[in-house]
This record gives C-alpha cells, structure tokens and sequence, in this order.
C-alpha cells in the first residue's frame, strides 16, 4: 500500500457546524432550537443536583424548622421532576428533526452523483470521496446526525463549566490556572493524534471499497452462474478475505493511536483531581470550612474537572465528526469540468441538421500514459450514416463519448455546427442524441416505462410503434402484462427477465421514442441471433431515416449499409471511406473483412455438411 501523505482539511469545525446549521435551518430548524433547550435543561437539572444536597446540609448546620427544610425540598424535588420531564419530552422529539437532515444530505449526495460530469466518474478519487461521504450519512451515529448530539453536550459543558467556575471563584486561582493548563495541553494533544484517521482516510477508503466490490459481486444475480460454473465462491472469499485482513490491520494501527488519546486524557486527570484534591483538604484542615461547604467545593472541584474532561472529549469529538463532514463537503463541492446551467442553451433546430466536427482531437484517460485518440480531425455531416470499426482497443467508444460529450478532449475541440461544445449547456447538447450503448440500464419498471424513460404521461401509440420497428412488438405482445410487464424481479415477484438479445431490441426501442436527431448505436446486434440482426440490417435505413447515425461494430459485414466507413487503429483513422472503396483499397479493413467473410463460409459449409 502506498504511502498516504497528510493533507489539511479544506474545512475546520466551526465552517462545518455552520454548513449543519445552514441545512438544519432551511430543512427542520427545530432541530437547533431543541438543541439548545437539551444543553439548558440538562444543566439546570446537573446544578439542581449538585446544590441539592449541600444546601440541606446548610438548613441542619443552621437550626432551620422541619418546615422550612421540607419546603427546600419540595422545591428542589419539583424542580428536578420538571426539569427531567422536560428532558424526557425533549429527547423523544429529538430523533424525527435530525434524520429529516440527514435524509436531506442523502439526497444531495444522491444528486451530485446523478448529475455530475460523466468525466468524474471516472476519476477514482471522486469515487472515493463519494464513498466517504456516503459513510458519514450511514446511520444514526453517523457524523451527519451524531454531530447534533455533540453540540448538544459541549453547550452543556460550557454553561456548566461557567456555572461551576463562579461557585469555585473564591478559592485559589492556581487551582483554576491548572485546571486550563492541563485542559488545553490535552486538547491540542487528542487533536492531533484524532487527525491519524483522517490523514490515512484514502487508505481506508480503498479496503472499504474493494470488500464492497466483492460482497456486491458476489451476491448479485448477475454473477451468480459464474460463480457456480466456474466454482469462483473460494477465489472471491479469498479476495475479500485478503482486503478484510489488511482493513483490520489498518483499525489496529488507527486504535493504537487512538489509545495514547484516552491515555493522556487519564494522565491529565488524575494531575487535575489530585491537586484540587489536596488543595481542598489543606483549606479544610487549616480554615475549618463547614461540611455544607466542604462538601459543595468538593462536588463542585470534581465537577468541575469533568466539565473540563467532558469539552476535551467533545471538542476531540467534534473534530472527528468535521474532518468527516469535509470530506462530505468536498465531494458536493467537486468541481464539474462541463458547464451546464451556467452554460449557453443550444437553439432548436427545427430542421434536425447538426454538424459535428473534430479539430485535432487527442484524449488522455486519467493517469494513462498515452493517448487513447490521438490528433483525429473529422467531419460528420447532417444526415451522415457514419460507421466506426477497428480492433479492441483501437478508440472506437472513446471516440463516441467525445462525440457524445461524455468526454471533452485533452488536445484539441469537438464542435457543434462549427462552435465548441464547452461553451454549452451540456444537458443540452445530450438532448441532440439517442443512444444504444453495449452498457445500458434497464430499471425494475413496466416495458412501457423503460422505452419512455418516464413513469406519467407516456405515449403509449409510440411505444408500440417504437417496439414494432425495433422488431419486438410481438415479444411484448406474448408477455403477461403486455407492455405494463414488469422487467426484472428483483422489485417485483412477477418480472420476467428477457434475454440479451431481446434486452437490445428493447433499448433499440427506447433511443426511437426519444427521437433524436443523432443516433448512437454502439454493438446494437452483438446479442442478436443471425436471424434477428439481419432483420434490423435490412431496416436499418428506416431506422436512421432522417438522422445522423454513428455505428459502432466489429462485424464489418453490416457496415455496407453506412454512407462512410472509419477504420481506426491506434486511436487514428486509418482508412476512410465506403464499403466498396476500403474494399478496393485492399488495405486493413479488407484484410479483416476477407478474414471475417471465411469465418461465415466456414460455418455455412460445417453447417451444410451435418
């Protein structure tokens, strides 16, 4: 594991109690309100308490009646029964506020990630941070409702600490000077060691991260058959066993720290309590104090050590709680390199003719050593049936996703009628495409919701008719529900899980009912029978009618139906031109096809043989 550097938190505490407050009181501010009603009753209740018994020393020392001692009583005894019922009420309304922030915080999480730039989902310490900040939101202890009850205690340790202070006035200064000597030595101490966590916090992240991988692997459906087939159950065990086995190596190294924390705070302690002690019995052996209040300095000194202990360990506390909370911070805060509202809306084209264009376009992946696209210039026209193929690797869906504006280019532009993408409204310019990518979401909803993408208001004449040229119609038709069938049952107990095949010609559907003037069809028949991609062939023409369309295969057999064919190879274009020209040209793209053509000859020829 490579060595994590230490990096200061781009927030202290007092910043994040004020981002805490700003949400509690846009969100639920009762929240804060009985916050401060908890520290005031809290206190009352601790100081009815500690005078309780020294003031009836005071009435018996002084000759006071039954009377006047039974109403002492009486009034400390209601005060007490109030202010605890007051406590009670406050603390069984205290939990609906806080979870409605954390709730909200949730939800800002949930909808940086749904609506950040694609690039930083790529970028694995976006992820990370996502990961952390999801951590801090994780339950009732978690940091975004825990803090609440930090406050809560440090404002009852402060009121307490100054109530206590004014009792102890008329004794020694030096007593109080140790007391915040040792307060203060104790506090910058614990803060930094409760720093450890935070400085190794991309550690932690990353075992975390790969045992979630592995536990989320191992229990989807999605692997199941693999992991039966191919017997995996003991290599992923291992795996997780392997990254769980360094994680707790980890919180051993963390605790260890964490210990010399407890440790120095029980050392400065016994220093507090030992002179105030002492002092005490000095002043009661030489000045003859009475027992009323021998007994009320000595409760109050006492006290007032753990008034003092108790801040330390809140504010060590709270410390905690805000480097999590910047980490949280940070991540909302991730810069987005795409513009979006702030950024210049793209006029209707009622014409549907839009021209894309690549100017000297390199792209670099984060950390990579090379380009994965290097210095292409392309020109797509309106209207344009373009085909790109080439070998694995070559850049053929890198360079869709600049096209797309998934990406922006490291060298280089990608323009839109001649203006560079950036300047736009990136939402905007997404709403110019419809798209089948090799990896695409289908939700646990109806057919009908899938191919509108929407869950009211949805044509259903146009989903038919989009199902009908995606050449599915009848297999929805076949269905339980017809097009209200739910897919998938992982929501639902009667969902029907449709084949891959069946799955492309759903999502062939969905990019129809957006209809789009760009359409996008990366691998639309690699799950396809024979049969069933000569038949979206044949209507391919239909399809796109229209439409600039960009194909991406490896079966160059179906790029015939493109106006133009790309044949990348290292991220460049290295032959351009139609089927029939590439194919005089006698370069790699006729190489590959001659070689692809043998492979069908030679299964037609095995096929006539049996």
């Amino acid at each position: 594991m490579t060595k994590t550097t230490a990096k200061k938190t781009k927030y202290n505490l007092w910043q994040n109690t004020a981002f805490m407050v700003r949400i509690a009181w846009n969100t639920c501010p009762s929240v804060i309100f009985i916050g401060i009603a908890l520290a005031l009753a809290t206190t009352g209740s601790t100081v009815a308490e500690l005078l309780l018994t020294p003031s009836i020393l005071q009435k018996l020392e002084t000759n006071a009646s039954l009377t006047e001692l039974l109403i002492l009583i009486g009034i400390f005894s209601v005060s007490l029964v109030i202010l605890n019922g007051f406590l009670g009420y406050l603390y069984e309304n205290t939990s609906f506020g806080r979870i409605e922030i954390r709730t909200e915080i949730v939800w800002l999480i949930g909808r940086k990630l749904a609506r950040t730039s694609y690039s930083n989902l790529l970028d694995t310490r976006f992820i990370s941070f996502k990961s952390k900040a999801e951590q801090a939101c994780s339950s009732n202890t978690a940091p975004t409702e825990a803090i609440w009850d930090t406050w809560v205690l440090i404002l009852t340790d402060a009121m307490g600490f100054l109530i206590y202070l004014l009792l102890l006035s008329g004794l020694n200064p030096f007593l109080i000077a140790v007391v915040i000597l040792t307060t203060t030595i104790g506090f910058f101490l614990s803060k930094r060691l409760n720093e450890w966590g935070y400085r190794h916090r991309e550690e932690e992240t990353a075992y975390i991260k790969e045992m979630d991988y592995i536990c989320q692997t191992g229990t989807s459906r999605n692997y199941a058959k693999d992991i039966r087939i191919f017997g995996l159950r003991p290599w992923l065990t291992d795996v997780w066993g392997s990254a769980f086995h360094l994680y707790q190596s980890f919180l051993a190294r963390r605790e260890k720290v964490y210990i010399w924390t407890n440790i120095i705070d029980l050392l400065l302690t016994l220093l507090r309590n030992g002179i105030a002690y002492a002092y005490l019995l000095a002043l009661t052996l030489r000045d003859g104090l009475p027992a009323s209040k021998f007994l009320l300095y000595f409760t109050a000194v006492s006290g007032f050590t753990q008034w003092v202990t108790e801040i330390l360990e809140q504010f060590t506390e709270l410390h905690k709680q805000s480097l999590d909370l910047s980490t949280l911070r940070e991540y909302l805060e991730w810069p987005e390199p795409f513009r979006f509202e702030d950024g210049t809306a793209i006029a209707t084209n009622p014409s549907g003719d839009y021209e894309l264009r690549l100017e000297d376009v390199s792209f670099r992946y984060p950390y990579a050593s090379k380009d994965v696209i290097s210095h292409i210039s392309l020109t797509i026209r309106p209207g344009e049936k373009l085909a790109i193929v080439g070998s694995n690797g070559a850049g053929k869906t890198t360079l869709i996703k600049l096209l797309c504006g998934f990406l922006d280019p490291t060298e280089g532009r990608v323009l839109l009628n001649g203006e560079d993408i950036r300047q736009y409204n990136r939402r905007d310019y997404y709403d110019l495409f419809s798209a089948v990518f090799q990896d695409f979401s289908v939700l646990e909803a109806s057919v009908a919701e899938n191919v509108a993408q929407r869950a009211d208001n949805i044509d259903m004449e146009k989903v038919q008719a989009c199902l009908e040229r995606s050449g599915i119609s009848e297999t929805v038709a076949a269905l339980p529900n017809a097009l209200e069938t739910k897919i998938g049952r992982q929501v639902y107990e009667d969902g029907v899980e449709l084949s891959g095949g069946q799955m492309q010609k759903l999502m062939l559907a969905r990019a129809f009912y957006k209809d789009a003037p760009i359409i996008v069809l990366d691998e639309p028949t690699a799950a396809l029978d024979p049969i069933a991609e000569n038949e979206i062939y044949l209507k391919y023409n239909e399809m796109t009618e229209g439409r600039t369309a960009l194909f991406i295969s490896h079966r160059l057999a179906s790029t015939r139906f493109c106006d133009r064919i790309l044949f990348l190879e290292q991220g460049h274009i290295a032959e351009d031109g139609t089927h029939e020209s590439l194919l005089s040209l006698g370069g790699k793209y006729a190489e590959l096809f001659e070689i692809q053509s043998h492979y069908y000859k030679d299964r037609e020829t095995k096929g006539d043989a049996q």
